[in-house]
C-alpha cells in the first residue's frame, strides 16, 4: 500500500506536500540518512518545507538541483521547470528538468518524502540497497540526498495501471523481472525482516491516542490481543513453509512498475520498503495489489492466472518447463503470505492514521485491511495446513 499513485474508492491521494525555502540545520534525520548513503552521491543538509504548493515549492527544489546535481551549479534558475509527476500517499515525485548551454533538455525526479514516514519506512536501509539494486538495472540512479527526500534520474515509461499488471504479456514480464531482482545480493544482514517488522508496527499501534473523539472511540474497539495471537499462529505456519529468503521490494503495486512501450522495458522503482523477506510474501503482496486504486479484493488472481505467473518466475526463459510440484508449494507459499500483506498495510494504516497530515482515511484502511484478513483467513490456512499435512505423511 506504501507508495506512490494510491487512492481509494475516489480519495484523493495527494501528497499534500510542498518544498519550501527554509533551510534548516543538520538533525539527527540528516546523520542517519547521510549514514547509508554510497560515498559517491552528494549530500545535503538542507530540509525542504513540504506544506508549500509548488510555485512556493520551486526556487528550494531548484537551489538543491544545483547543490546536487553534477553540472548543474552554474545553472541560471530560468533554465529550470518543475511539474509534478505523482502524488502518493507517503511521497510526492517531481520532474525538474533543465535546458543545459548545448541547448539539450535532461531531466531529473526528485523525490519528497511525506510527513513522519520515518516511523514506518526505514531510510538507511533503503539507501544502503538503491546503488546495488541500480547496478543490477533497477530502479532510477541515485544522483544525490538531502533532509527528506532524493534525487534520480528521470525514467522516461509510464505508469501502470492496476488492469496492466494483470495482462498476461505484462504479467508475465512482471514475474521475469521479479525473479530476477530477488537474485541481487544486497551487503548486510540476511534475516528476513518481515516478522520484525511486522512486531515494531504491532508495538507501535497498540500505543496510540487520537484527538478526534470518533476516531479514538473506533480505535478503542480493536483486539490487539486479538491481532498479536493471529500473526503469531500465522508465523509460526509460515516458518513450517522453508520460504526462500530474498531481497524483496515489498511494495510491487501498479505506482511502482512503469513501462517503456517503444521499448518494451520494464521497470521497478520506489525501493522504500525494501528489505530480505519471504519470496511468497513479495508476490503475495503484488497479487494483493491486483485490487487497484478501488481495494476491490475480488480482483485477487485465480489460480490459473497465478500459475501463469509463477511459471515465468521459477523459470523465465522455459516456462513451460516448470514442475507441478514447485508451481503447487509456490501457490501455497503465496497464498499463506497473503494473510501476512494484509497484516502488514493494515498495521502501518494505524500508525499513519495517528502521524499522516495527509488527506487518506487510514483507519478505515485499516478495517478495509483487516477485515480482508479475517475474510481470507480460514481458506489461506486451511490451503498450509493441508499442504503441510500431505508432505508430513508422504
Amino acid at each position: 500500500m506504501g507508495s506512490e499513485g494510491r487512492s481509494w474508492n475516489g480519495a484523493a491521494a495527494g501528497s499534500g506536500n510542498g518544498v519550501g525555502g527554509r533551510e534548516e540545520k543538520p538533525t539527527t534525520t540528516t546523520a542517519v540518512v547521510a549514514a547509508g548513503a554510497p560515498a559517491d552521491v552528494p549530500t545535503s543538509s538542507a530540509s525542504v518545507d513540504i506544506s508549500l504548493p509548488l510555485p512556493e515549492m520551486t526556487p528550494r527544489i531548484i537551489g538543491l538541483c544545483k547543490e546536487l546535481v553534477k553540472g548543474w551549479s552554474s545553472l541560471d534558475s530560468s533554465c529550470f521547470s518543475i511539474e509534478t509527476v505523482s502524488g502518493g500517499i507517503t511521497n510526492l515525485l517531481l520532474k525538474v528538468s533543465v535546458k543545459e548551454d548545448t541547448g539539450n533538455e535532461f531531466s531529473v525526479t526528485v523525490r519528497l518524502y511525506g510527513p513522519n514516514t520515518d516511523l514506518v519506512i526505514d531510510r538507511k536501509r533503503e539507501l544502503q540497497a538503491i546503488p546495488y539494486l541500480s547496478a543490477a538495472g533497477f530502479g532510477a540512479r541515485l544522483l544525490g540526498i538531502f533532509e527528506n527526500g532524493v534525487v534520480q534520474s528521470f525514467i522516461n515509461a509510464r505508469t501502470l495501471s492496476p488492469a496492466d499488471m494483470r495482462e498476461p504479456r505484462i504479467a508475465a514480464e512482471i514475474a521475469k523481472e521479479l525473479h530476477r531482482f530477488h537474485q541481487v545480493d544486497i551487503p548486510g544482514p540476511k534475516e528476513p525482516q518481515l516478522w520484525d517488522d511486522i512486531f515494531k508496527f504491532l508495538k507501535k499501534a497498540s500505543a496510540l491516542k487520537f484527538e478526534d473523539n470518533k476516531k479514538q472511540k473506533r480505535y478503542e474497539t480493536i483486539s490487539f490481543r486479538e491481532i498479536q495471537d493471529e500473526v503469531k499462529e500465522l508465523k509460526d505456519l509460515s516458518d513450517l513453509l522453508h520460504a526462500p529468503v530474498v531481497f524483496a521490494h515489498n511494495d510491487l503495486l501498479s505506482g511502482n512498475l512503469m513501462l517503456n512501450d517503444l521499448e518494451g522495458k520494464l521497470y521497478f522503482i520506489d525501493f522504500e520498503y525494501g528489505s530480505y523477506s519471504y519470496r511468497g510474501y513479495d508476490i503475495a503482496n503484488h497479487f494483493n495489489e491486483y485490487a487497484g486504486f478501488d481495494c476491490d479484493y475480488n480482483m485477487y488472481p485465480d489460480k490459473d492466472v497465478q500459475y501463469h505467473f509463477f511459471r515465468n518466475y521459477l523459470q523465465p526463459d522455459r516456462p513451460s518447463e516448470v514442475q507441478a510440484q514447485d508451481l503447487e508449494a509456490l501457490y501455497v507459499e503465496t497464498n499463506t503470505f497473503r494473510l501476512a500483506s494484509h497484516i502488514y498495510w493494515a498495521l502501518w494504516a494505524l500508525i499513519q492514521a495517528n502521524v499522516s497530515p495527509i488527506d487518506f482515511d487510514y483507519l478505515e484502511y485499516f478495517f478495509l485491511r483487516y477485515g480482508e484478513y479475517k475474510k481470507q483467513r480460514e481458506s489461506c490456512l486451511s490451503l498450509a495446513q493441508g499442504f503441510l499435512s500431505e508432505l508430513r505423511n508422504g
